[in-house]
This record gives structure tokens, C-alpha cells and sequence, in this order.
């Protein structure tokens, strides 16, 4: 019903996932190389048949798009008061570091994580303090004796929540994301939870919204762009349910400047949640199928896939091939023309990872796995 087999040529797009050398396969960056929804390119469409493209006010569809989505999918009832637009989940959680912590204060991340986390952190003059996840025979863990020691520490204003986790694909479930909520509640830590890959799930994986467990006032980040590929649409939301926080990330936004709506980001964000269901769940299954072609491909290397629960990203253990997935990364895309995202930008024990992203058709993939096999091997 939807085609995710096609290679679409991106080269001379503006696209930086592929504004690389000729020839070489980009398994980095997170986006897809799959044509967006049917509805999403008739909304997209109709805008630009319109023709005129000015400032915009949210209508009442995108909110209730959103509404109905995680109420449908998620069983949480959002209310439309509690949802603040902003231009992109990076520049959000930037802007509420700059507002809601103090210079030089502490931010917890569990590593390995998202390597924007750290920018938006350092660049804002505070401090990034790694509450490294436990890692044993191929699984990730949180030891939370070791958090509530790192949340009590001087300092500590916010912990940023990777729900689920990029880059090891880990779906958090009831019981962790409550035990987390406490711990920061307990504590006096603002908590802001990254829920973008939540719409990305294997199947009988169930993502819980950390709001749901979690009583003291919370941030959650949301968009449509990384389920549906609307990345460079600039379109995202936050969810705050209590209101003097709201209100204060809600002025955050308007001081820096990033709430003020895209008209296709508009039309797309209410495509996908309204009309695009049926397009996620035949996604979520292709990615799955990649994820089994890589596990099965890499199963006779000297190499380990790591969760895979979520994301369409895969994290692969290299210790056993190289001391340093940079310099590994650096040689395959060198050599073999596989352009990964190295371990070490995600910190923690990411020295001996390397993440692979699996948004791409199959036939492409195949191509990707036949370099990196013969790149082992030799």
C-alpha cells in the first residue's frame, strides 16, 4: 500500500544527510529517505496552491489533532491549555535551560544520549552532569541509587529524560519513569521529558508518557517531524500541565523568538495526526524488517546490536573490532563509504558504539551491509 522500497535520489535537495561525498551511503543523521504520508503531501500541496504564505495563528484542528492522537494512542488526555508551540525540540530545551536554571547550574543526562543535549546545555553556560546507564552483556539499566546520589548533588536544576532513549532504543517502562519522577520530585529537579521518538515503537512495545507517573510539575517535548519525516518543517510543542511553569516557558519562547508557526509546519502536523495513522503503522513495521536484516547480517561478526525497541536507529557494540567507534567511523566512511554516527558524540560508554540509522529502503540497506561486512572481514 506504501512504497518504502523506492531509492529516491536526495543529492542536490539541500539535504544534509546527503550533502556528503558522491557515492557514499549516510547512515547518520536522523531523518528518513521515505516520501512523507499521501495526507501530508496533499496538505503540504494545497498550501502552496494557495499561494501566499504569511504569519500564522495555530487553528483549532492542530489542537485538537494533537488531542485526540495521545489520547487515542498514548491514553493521555492532553488539554489544549496545556500545549505551547515551538519552532523545534532543540531550540525549546535550549531556551528552557537558558530561563529556568541558573547560570552555571547542573544538568543530569543519562549517558549515552542524544549529543544535542550537550550543546544545548554547554552552549547555555551550564553544566552537563553524565548519570552514566549501566550496561551489561548487551542491555542498558539505570542504577538509581547512583541517580538519587547524582540528583542530590549541588546544583542539580533539571534532568533532561530521553523517553524513549535515543541512541540505544530503549522504551522506559511504568515503573522506571515513576521511580525517576520521584527521585526528582524528591530532590527539587526540574524534569523535561524528549518524547519525540515515541510514535516509533516494535511491535507489543508500549510508549507511557512520563506525565502520566509523574505528579510534580513536568516538561514534555513532542512533534510530529520525527515519526513523519516533517524535520525541516521547524514545527514542534511542548506539554505543561502546570501553569506557572507554562507560563514562564511560554515567555521563554516569545524572548527567543521561537513560537511563531509555519504554515506548512501547521498543515503537516495536523495531516499526520489526523489522517496518517495507517502510514506510521506500515513504517514502524518496514523499520522493523531492516532491524532484523541488520541483526541477522552482523549476527556471524565480531559485533553486537543493542536494544532496538525504538527509534529507527540501531546501536552497535564495536569494542571487540576497534578501541574507538570515532576513529572505526572515521575508516568506514573512508574507506567503505558508510557514513555512521560515531558513539563518542553520544558520551558514556559510546567509545565502543556506533548508531545506524535505518530509515532508508531495503535495497539501499542491502548495499549498506554488504561494504560494512567486506570492511569487517578484511
Amino acid at each position: 500500500m506504501f512504497d518504502f522500497d523506492t531509492i529516491h535520489n536526495r543529492r542536490g535537495t539541500c539535504s544534509l544527510k546527503w550533502n556528503g561525498r558522491e557515492g557514499e551511503i549516510p547512515l547518520w543523521v536522523a531523518d528518513m529517505d521515505f516520501v512523507a504520508a499521501p495526507a501530508i503531501l496533499q496538505a503540504l500541496q494545497r498550501r502552496v496552491q494557495h499561494g501566499i504564505f504569511g504569519y500564522n495563528v495555530l487553528p483549532e484542528a492542530y489542537y485538537e489533532s494533537i488531542i485526540a492522537w495521545w489520547a487515542q494512542y498514548h491514553q493521555y488526555p492532553i488539554k489544549k491549555e496545556w500545549i505551547v508551540f515551538c519552532n523545534g525540540i532543540v531550540p525549546a530545551i535550549a531556551s528552557i535551560i537558558r530561563h529556568c536554571t541558573s547560570a552555571g547550574a547542573k544538568i543530569l543526562l543519562q549517558t549515552p544520549v542524544y549529543h544535542a543535549f550537550f550543546r544545548c546545555v554547554e552552549a547555555n553556560g551550564r553544566e552537563v552532569l553524565e548519570s552514566p546507564l549501566c550496561y551489561e552483556n548487551g542491555s542498558y539499566a539505570i542504577d538509581f541509587m547512583a541517580l538519587e546520589r547524582d540528583l542530590q548533588q549541588p546544583d542539580v536544576q533539571m534532568m533532561i529524560l530521553c523517553n524513549p532513549h535515543n541512541p540505544i532504543g530503549k522504551v522506559w517502562n511504568r515503573d522506571e519513569l515513576a521511580t525517576i519522577g520521584r527521585l526528582c520530585a524528591k530532590h527539587n529537579v526540574l524534569l523535561l521529558s524528549d518524547e519525540i521518538h515515541c510514535d516509533l515503537l516494535e511491535s507489543g512495545q508500549t510508549h507511557t508518557p512520563m506525565a502520566l507517573v509523574q505528579s510534580a510539575p513536568i516538561i514534555t517535548t513532542l512533534s510530529a517531524s520525527k515519526a513523519f519525516n516533517l524535520a525541516g518543517l521547524q514545527g514542534a510543542f511542548c506539554v505543561l500541565e502546570d501553569s506557572p511553569l507554562r507560563e514562564r516557558v511560554s515567555a521563554a519562547f516569545a524572548i527567543d523568538e521561537i513560537n511563531a508557526p509555519c504554515a506548512f509546519s501547521i498543515d503537516a502536523t495536523i495531516a499526520a495526526f489526523s489522517q496518517s495513522r495507517e502510514w506510521l503503522v506500515a513504517l514502524n513495521a518496514y523499520i522493523a524488517a531492516n532491524k532484523n536484516l541488520v541483526r541477522q547480517t552482523l549476527e556471524p561478526l565480531p559485533v553486537r546490536v543493542v536494544g532496538g525497541e525504538a527509534t529507527y536507529m540501531l546501536w552497535i557494540e564495536t569494542a571487540k573490532i576497534a578501541s574507538d567507534s570515532g576513529k572505526l567511523c572515521a575508516d568506514l566512511r573512508e574507506h567503505a563509504g558508510l557514513y555512521f554516527s560515531p558513539g563518542t558524540q553520544f558520551r558514556g560508554n559510546g567509545r565502543d558504539f556506533l548508531r545506524a540509522n535505518l530509515a532508508l529502503p531495503q535495497p539501499l540497506l542491502r548495499k549498506a551491509l554488504e561494504r560494512f561486512v567486506s570492511a569487517i572481514l578484511k
